[in-house]
């Protein structure tokens, strides 16, 4: 199934001093590569989404933003689907964010006023109640915890085929010596410019694929078992095993400590 282009909204007028939109996005749509002339803050409050820019790709779930300096290309899709919420942020209130991409954690506070931030955005401010809640949204911004875990992602090129293969079937099960042989070079050659340019390994970059596409799944509610298969592990039990030597916890750990942030949130928001 091919993925389809979703359109930018024209006549953008520029945050003063924040904007907030809210779109759903289907599943397999994207919105291709583009710029602001402002910050940005990539986010679903449903669903998972990949922002992928200056030859990585980041994928997010509503436990995770990615904050877009002024002026950076990027692209912004979603496999199974997400209620996108997108912040901008002009660069008066950007002050003392970072000044390059970086994926950081999002408290349950952060996510109930981006959740109010939204259904406020068209109403007038009369008693500065708006302004409050912007206020409060650079703060806990400015608090957030930033997140290792970028994938990696070639520009172009042989290396590209093989990552675009992979990560529409993280099951494929070829190794370096098939790739090798489909590119017409040898397995040596493939890995060192695998090393070069990724700075990992094919199979260290598989494994990080496969944990990055296991969120994707589970937080599109794909159970564990579906999701050890998707991914192409021999067994439930191996899919279990290395995720929690990722992640620290076991798939249904990881789910119940997200339905447990999901209750606080519904908490905040009621």
């Amino acid at each position: 199934m091919m993925w389809e282009t979703i359109s930018a909204p024209p006549g953008v007028a520029p945050p003063n001093p924040m904007t907030v939109r809210a779109q759903s996005i289907p599943a397999r749509h994207y919105f291709p590569e583009h710029a602001h002339g402002w910050n940005q803050v990539v986010y679903a409050i449903s669903g998972v989404l990949t922002v992928t820019m200056e030859g990585r790709s980041f994928v997010i779930s509503p436990e995770q933003a990615v904050w877009l300096p002024t002026g950076l290309p990027h692209r912004v899709g979603s496999l199974l689907g997400a209620e996108f919420r997108s912040l901008w942020l002009a660069d008066e209130a950007g002050a003392g964010l970072p000044k390059s991409p970086t994926v950081f954690g999002v408290s349950p506070l952060l996510q109930a006023l981006i959740v109010e931030a939204a259904e406020i955005e068209q109403q007038e401010d009369h008693d500065g109640y708006a302004g409050r809640v912007v206020a409060l949204i650079l703060d806990q911004l400015r608090r957030a915890r930033s997140l290792p875990g970028a994938l990696p992602w070639p520009r172009s090129g042989s290396l590209a085929r093989i990552c675009e293969a992979l990560y529409a079937d993280p099951a494929d099960p070829r190794g370096p010596e098939e790739w090798g042989q489909e590119l017409g070079m040898s397995e040596r050659t493939l890995a060192r410019r695998f090393e070069a340019a990724l700075g990992m390994s094919l199979r260290s970059w598989r494994r990080r694929l496969r944990l990055f596409k296991a969120i994707e799944l589970l937080g599109g509610g794909f159970g564990v078992t579906q999701t050890a298969l998707e991914l192409g592990y021999s067994s439930t039990s191996a899919f279990v095993y290395a995720f929690r030597t990722e992640m620290g916890c076991s798939p249904q750990a990881y789910m119940r400590g997200r339905s447990a942030d999901h209750s606080v949130r519904a908490t905040l928001q009621g």
